[in-house]
């Protein structure tokens, strides 16, 4: 599933010149299941390439629990038995090395022992259908529980199970041969109904190592698949209204926007409640995620080239799509270079008729 558009699919060029300048374009596709898709572009990401978390896309949950206003009590652990303590400092989540890195470790912290990360993207973007993916590596160790998953931004079904949740990734630190994926729903007699599967990993790989998870959904099927290998799909799912068995019509709840949160819980029901002192050689723990991507069918990433009345050209291509500029004297692959300022769009150049000319491509993400 090729991202980058240097990556050019024989047959698939064009070239359009103006003056001694080339522009370069591609289709982009993406292949789920066995049906091709193309025009198909990452229309939102994080690759963590910088040296903090970027807060315009992601927030932090902290603490051990949370509070729920109607009628009004505390949910310790999480709901789950959780046993660390999440907080926003860089000790627990940071950004280096083009990674997010989501950092579990021993320590007194108010009042517990462990402290770990959990961020999300609540508030700042959320979306329903498309393609989600995730490339990460997760720690292994009794009582290590990572996960990518997500949550509706605003459901109108109420609260949870009836409003939904999306597992993409969870794992038990103490089976590192799979990884499980889930939908969760329902909400008769406050009942929480789950489907899901796991994924077994190839002889000699695991969940340590780094591997590609993604997420394909429609409105009426939910796909998961871990390195290009689909091994569920959901299409069966229902809200209840309340608490009584009369449901909402389909496909609700999985018809609303959702958010995205990734976090490194330590302990918990999901991992069988071990104690503490089976947990503890397995901390420091850490969860490494290289990019988050959302596909989604856009118009062909091309680029148009407008004259203009004082003799530049105007490079301009589709809004929305993740992608910026480069340029190349040359077609030999090896001397393009990123375009400073080239996320504007559209991008103004000014042709050198001393030049010998200049190629430019698009870049995604």
């Amino acid at each position: 599933m090729p991202h980058r558009l240097h990556q050019i699919p024989a047959g698939q060029t064009k070239s359009m010149v103006t003056w001694p300048l080339a522009v370069i374009t591609a289709v982009a596709f993406i292949t789920l299941g066995n049906v091709t898709y193309a025009d198909t572009n990452i229309v939102w990401s994080d690759e963590f390439n910088g040296v903090s978390l970027d807060t315009n896309k992601w927030t932090y949950d902290t603490n051990n629990g949370f509070w729920v206003p109607d009628p009004g009590y505390w949910v310790p652990g999480w709901g789950n038995n959780e046993l660390e303590y999440y907080t926003s400092r860089t000790n627990n989540v940071y950004v280096a090395g083009g990674y997010l890195h989501i950092h579990a470790q021993r320590e007194a912290y108010e009042g517990f022992n462990f402290t770990s990360g959990r961020i999300k993207t609540l508030g700042l973007y959320f979306t329903n259908y498309g393609r989600f993916e995730w490339r990460a590596q997760l720690p292994g160790g009794t009582g290590t529980w990572p996960a990518v998953w997500m949550l509706p931004e605003n459901s109108p079904y109420g609260g949870w199970p009836n409003s939904g949740e999306i597992d993409v990734v969870e794992n038990n630190g103490a089976n590192t041969a799979s990884e499980g994926a889930t939908i969760h729903y329902g909400g008769a007699h406050g009942n929480d109904v789950y489907s899901g599967l796991n994924y077994n990993f190839p002889t000699g790989q695991s969940v340590t190592g780094f591997h590609t998870y993604d997420l394909d959904w429609t409105s009426n099927s939910i796909k998961f698949s871990v390195d290009g290998n689909l091994f569920e799909t959901q299409t069966s799912w229902y809200s209840n209204i309340g608490t009584n068995t009369t449901k909402y019509p389909f496909p609700a709840p999985f018809n609303v926007p959702f958010y995205f949160l990734m976090n490194l819980a330590i302990g918990g029901k999901y991992l069988g409640n071990p104690s503490t002192n089976s947990i503890n050689p397995s901390l420091p723990a850490e969860m490494l995620v290289d990019y988050v991507r959302v596909y989604e069918q856009t118009a062909p990433l091309a680029i148009t080239v407008t004259p203009q009345s004082d003799g530049s050209l105007s490079l301009l291509w589709p809004a929305g799509i993740v992608c910026h500029l480069q340029s190349a004297p040359d077609l030999t692959g090896t001397s393009w270079a990123d375009v400073p300022g080239g996320t504007t769009n559209p991008f103004v150049v000014v042709p050198d008729p001393t030049s010998s000319g200049v190629f430019y491509r698009l870049e995604s993400p």
